[in-house]
This record gives C-alpha cells, sequence and structure tokens, in this order.
C-alpha cells in the first residue's frame, strides 16, 4: 500500500513530496557545500556590520542617512547570491565553453579603463564609470582567468590524451593571462596583478605542469619587479607605499599614515574589543577607507581578537571546504578551477589583513566577501558558485 500512502523518500514519481525532493541524497540541496556557504554568509553579515560601523557618522559619503552605505551593501550582497545562484544553475561546465567569450568581454572591459570612461580611485585608475555607476573589471578578469586558463591546461588531460599539460599548452596558458596583467600594469593596478599572478602560480601547480614552470615564474617575476622598479613604471604614490612598508617610520604623517593607524586601531581593541560602533579609532575617522581596504581595522578595534579571530576561522574554512573540492573531484578542469579560486582568496585576504598589520605593503585590495565594494562582492560569489558547481557535479560515487 506504499504507492498510495501519498510520500515516498525513495520514489521519483508524482508520490514523492517536495520535501523529500529537496533534500534526497541527489538533491541540489543536499549537495551543496553548506560550510562554504555558511561561512561566506557569515563574513558577509560580520562585514555588513562594519561597514555600518565604518561608515554611519561619514556625512561625507552617506549626507543625512547613516544607513547609506550599509543599504548598498546588502544589496550588493544579495545580488552576489543570485550571481552564485546563476553560476551553480549554469554549471562550471557549460561556462567552460562560454570561456572565449567571457575573456573577450573581460579584456574589452579592462581596456575601456584606459578610455575617458576610466576613473582614478585611491590612486588607481581601475575603474570605469557607466551611468553613474563604478566597476572595477580587474575583479572580472580574475574569474575568466581561472576559467580560461583551466579550459586550457585540462582539455587533452581530462580527453585522455596526456597525463599532464604539455610545453606548448602552458605556455599559450601563460599568453592567454599575460594579456590582461599588462593592461592592468598600465592602469596601473599593481595589488590586482598581484593577486592574479599567485592566481597564476596555483593554477599551474593544480594542473600537474613541471614544476619549472613555476620556478622559472617565480625567478621571471623577481626579475620583473626590478625592472619595473628601475624603469619607473609605478607611480610616484606606489613607490612611496613600499618605502613606507620597508620603513613605517619614514613618513608617519604621510605615506606611512593609514598603517600607522591601522595598527593603532587594532592593538586598541584588546581581546573582546570596545564594541560595535564605540571605537575612537573608527568613530574619529582617523583610518582612510576603513570601509574597504582597511575594514579589518574596524573589526580589531571593535570587536577585538576574538572578533578578528572569527573573520580568520570563517576565512579558514571556505579554504578548508575549497581544498576539499580540489581534492575529491574527478576532473582535472575542475580540480584547476577551485585551485585557481583557493590561491585568489588565501592571497588577498593575507594581503589585506596583513597590509593592516604592517606586515605587508598597501596594496588597495578588499577583504573578501567582508569589505565594501560591488564588483568585489559581486566576483567572490561568483567564485563561490563556481566551487559549489565543480562539488554538485561530481559523481555521488566520488
Amino acid at each position: 500500500m506504499a504507492g498510495t500512502s501519498g510520500f515516498s523518500v525513495s520514489g521519483y514519481g508524482p508520490e514523492r513530496s517536495t520535501m523529500a525532493r529537496l533534500f534526497a541524497r541527489d538533491s541540489l540541496l543536499r549537495r551543496l557545500d553548506w560550510w562554504i556557504l555558511l561561512a561566506a554568509l557569515a563574513l558577509s553579515v560580520i562585514g555588513s556590520a562594519l561597514v555600518y560601523s565604518a561608515t554611519r557618522n561619514r556625512t561625507e559619503l552617506v549626507g543625512d542617512d547613516p544607513y547609506a552605505f550599509v543599504i548598498k551593501h546588502v544589496i550588493n550582497i544579495g545580488i552576489g547570491l543570485a550571481l552564485m545562484a546563476g553560476t551553480i544553475w549554469l554549471g562550471h561546465t557549460m561556462l567552460r565553453t562560454a570561456v572565449p567569450i567571457l575573456y573577450g568581454i573581460s579584456v574589452f572591459l579592462i581596456l575601456l579603463v584606459l578610455t575617458p570612461l576610466g576613473a582614478t580611485v585611491n590612486g588607481a585608475h581601475a575603474w570605469i564609470v557607466i551611468g553613474g555607476q563604478s566597476l572595477q573589471p580587474s575583479e572580472f578578469c580574475k574569474i575568466t582567468i581561472i576559467l580560461g586558463m583551466a579550459m586550457m591546461l585540462a582539455a587533452r588531460v581530462d580527453a585522455g590524451d596526456r597525463e599532464h599539460p604539455d610545453h606548448r599548452t602552458v605556455v599559450q596558458a601563460l599568453g592567454l593571462a599575460a594579456v590582461p596583467i599588462m593592461i592592468i600594469m598600465l592602469m596601473p593596478d599593481l595589488g590586482s596583478v598581484m593577486v592574479i599572478v599567485m592566481i597564476v602560480l596555483g593554477v599551474l601547480l593544480a594542473s600537474g605542469a613541471s614544476n619549472r614552470w613555476v620556478f622559472g615564474l617565480l625567478g621571471a617575476g623577481a626579475l620583473g619587479g626590478v625592472a619595473i622598479w628601475q624603469l619607473g613604471v609605478l607611480d610616484d604614490y606606489q613607490i612611496a607605499r613600499f618605502a613606507a612598508f620597508a620603513n613605517p617610520a619614514l613618513d608617519p604623517a604621510g605615506v606611512g599614515y593609514n598603517t600607522n593607524q591601522a595598527r593603532i586601531a587594532i592593538g586598541s581593541g584588546g581581546l573582546t574589543g570596545t564594541g560595535l560602533t564605540k571605537g575612537s579609532q573608527t568613530t574619529g575617522q582617523f583610518v582612510p577607507e576603513q570601509q574597504t581596504d582597511f575594514v579589518f581595522t574596524v573589526a580589531g578595534e571593535e570587536l577585538g581578537f576574538i572578533g578578528a579571530g572569527a573573520i580568520l576561522l570563517l576565512l579558514g574554512v571556505v579554504l578548508w571546504r575549497a581544498c576539499r573540492i580540489a581534492r575529491e573531484t574527478t576532473e582535472l578542469y575542475g580540480t584547476i578551477v577551485a585551485a585557481g579560486i583557493i590561491a585568489w582568496f588565501a592571497f588577498q585576504a593575507f594581503e589585506n589583513i596583513g597590509m593592516t598589520l604592517g606586515i605587508m605593503p598597501v596594496a588597495g585590495l578588499p577583504l573578501p566577501f567582508v569589505s565594501y565594494g560591488g564588483t568585489s562582492m559581486f566576483a567572490v560569489w561568483v567564485a563561490v558558485g563556481l566551487l559549489q558547481s565543480i562539488k554538485v557535479q561530481r559523481p555521488l560515487s566520488a
């Protein structure tokens, strides 16, 4: 009489309830990595509180509405979640076929930065403004470079023709990454270039390419850095930032001001912090760009060591689960995509937090999921969608 009960967990016919379909072993909801999703959501919620605290009394930014920035931030999170859902629905394998189109669009957008549509924000000419809305195309380049390199490096391996990508394939993949890197250097947006270089290294390591390529790129990067410094490619403000990193006491009221004030803010938080909206450094607006690049200083001051540690723990959960996805997928393409995202998130978080502590140079990079910024928020949630797609499309037996 089971067929007349109106409920069957194991059946696939019309008698199966909606709840049973949603939570069956082969359903989408059951196969999602909820650790990543919940950790990323928690980071975004904490970020919303920090953005509110950092901007509520910044009348030059919010006018008479202390909630103006946090409302925009929450909307950006909502759009990011929608983009994540769309990415899962399309699937990383379908996006693989669209890589040439996506790559062309991303290169076109970063080229627009070099036209009159380009805008300068905090010294970096890395934005385009259309209809009053600003966009940082280099954030989307991170995604297309990961997908493009993964497509090239995994093509013959996933087809069973080779065990590892050959030298010719590696050269082609590096050429794909080199084009946007060179354009972004012209802006110049050194922070994004640093992240993309780490992505390239992560992708090559995951692809199984010869280690000679990795060591060769590290050597070339060192030589390139020296050449860039000697040839005067960097702007004066970027050179000053590196000088301040090497010697924070060099100009404490100038280029070293941000780092010094950031460390004061974090150090004053103690174990439990001063309480949200009660930090003197944050309320007094002593640390510039606290809602974006220096948002971690708000956490250190107002949430203390415990709150700042919680952010690090949640970022660690995201990276841990991403590593598990990369290890367990059965296709090289998925492994490479996951590895590129891991390298991106890990280095960008390290650089952002490191510059607030004075152990890394100031590079103008947002803290993933936490900092205010539409383009960066959209990009990291698309990346989460790619990770989820790799997991849900993995065979159940894997």
